[in-house]
């Protein structure tokens, strides 16, 4: 059983690196790993179509907030947006990429919007990167960053549902914690990527790059050309605004990405921010744009479905803990790697954490970690892989925005350049913090 996580990753790893298309390459690993784990074809299907259910209301939440994406577009008020970044910035790519990252972790916490500013802020910066010859490897690093790092460290918004999970999966296991003590405890593998993320950009890809030679891949789409026009305020800027608020109060209150993304949409159209007769571009563009990033969660939950229904994952973890007896260090290796590979074929570290933490917290109690040192092993083994991995969200948003000209490639551009830059720190800095804490 064990064999079909680390097989099926493989898989994963392999077809993605290969350029196979990421929902193909999903599709196939989840069915590998049923096979693996003696399930029949008709049952490896079946197990998958049942359990793409558990991200439905993601991918629902996905498609409105396209629509609610393409319609702020629109109104163009993301004009303001560029402008005030190109003269706050002022051709600077150090304060460009920065600005980018802190604008990202905003959106996990301050503005708990998740990737749905990618569409609508990133493409029309395109012409300026490329004006600037700016890596996009480098702001692909920012963003997922941005989308990361905050949920890791700090126990707002988006964050605090990640630590409020590590707290419940504990406290299932016989281990109690308050949230402020996880998110201690999550600090020291939260540096790892604020390392990380200064290595990517005034290191690896300090380089400017030229774009007007890298050949598009496929039918590549119209990007916005720098307007040097001042922007001007409107009341369809206000009325978009409007909109932007009351669909945060909404999502906030409710605790429902759907219902917020689905309220702001309704008021873009209401408040005449947006033509009704444009009702249909807009909703067509906002499903090209986030349609197959929708796809792609509902597939992965589909392969996290078989890999924790067969016991592969339990088995995986099982396998490992009888070779490693007390020697802590090795312990919180095994582990980390363990979590590592799961994240990385499941695609979310939400997801996983309830997975790893009924399985980590005897283990780790054994062998003599502290309830801290559990929680940092639990929280980083969970998140580790979500920045490298083909179906996060987190290195899916970035590509949405940045492939708008097909020049910027998601396996090579997005989910390489991120799971170097922060699987690789956050490993090392998790590693450290289970053995001090």
């Amino acid at each position: 059983m064990a064999s079909a996580v680390i097989i099926s990753v493989i898989i994963l790893t392999i077809l993605s690196l290969l350029k196979v298309n990421v929902l193909v390459a999903i599709v196939i690993s989840a069915f590998s790993a049923g096979l693996i784990a003696d399930l029949s074809f008709t049952e490896t299907v079946e197990m998958f179509v049942t359990n793409m259910g558990g991200s439905a209301n993601t991918a629902l939440s996905y498609v409105l907030l396209g629509g609610f994406a393409a319609a702020i577009a629109y109104t163009g008020i993301t004009k303001g947006i560029v402008q005030f970044l190109r003269r706050a910035v002022k051709g600077k790519r150090g304060f460009m990429l920065i600005a980018i990252a802190i604008i990202a972790s905003f959106s996990q916490n301050l503005v708990p919007v998740h990737i749905a500013f990618i569409p609508i802020l990133i493409p029309p910066l395109i012409a300026l990167f490329d004006k600037m010859q700016l890596d996009r490897r480098a702001v692909a690093t920012s963003l997922t960053f941005g989308l990361k790092a905050p949920y890791v460290m700090l126990p707002v918004g988006f964050g605090l549902i990640f630590h409020e999970t590590i707290q419940d999966s504990m406290k299932e296991s016989g281990v109690e914690l308050t949230v402020g003590q996880i998110a201690s405890s999550m600090f020291i593998p939260g540096l790892g990527m604020i390392v990380g993320l200064l290595i990517a950009i005034f290191i690896t890809y300090r380089k400017k790059r030229d774009y007007s030679q890298v050949t598009p891949e496929g039918q590549p789409s119209d990007i916005e050309e720098i307007d040097d026009e001042p922007f001007k305020f409107e009341l369809k800027h206000l009325m978009t605004m409007i909109a932007i608020v009351a669909a945060l109060v909404v999502q906030i209150l409710s605790g429902e990405m759907v219902l917020g993304a689905l309220t702001g949409l309704v008021l873009m159209f209401l408040l005449v921010a947006v033509p009704f007769n444009e009702s249909e571009q807009i909703m067509s563009k906002g499903i090209t744009m986030m349609g197959m990033i929708a796809f792609i969660m509902l597939a992965a939950s589909g392969f996290a479905g078989i890999l924790d229904g067969t016991g592969s994952v339990e088995a995986l973890v099982d396998a490992s803990s009888g070779i490693l007896e007390d020697q802590k260090a090795l312990v919180a290796f095994v582990l980390l790697l363990v979590g590592l590979i799961v994240t990385i074929g499941i695609g979310t570290s939400f997801g996983t954490i309830p997975i790893l933490a009924v399985l980590f917290v005897p283990i780790a109690s054994q062998a003599g970690f502290s309830p801290l040192a559990i929680a940092a092993l639990i929280g980083t083994a969970g998140a580790l892989g979500d920045a490298g991995s083909p179906a996060s969200d987190s290195t899916l948003g970035p590509t949405a925005g940045l492939n708008v000209d097909g020049k910027h490639n998601h396996i090579w551009d997005t989910v390489v350049p991120t799971f170097i830059h922060f699987n690789i720190p956050l490993f090392i800095f998790g590693w450290i913090a289970s053995l001090i804490l």
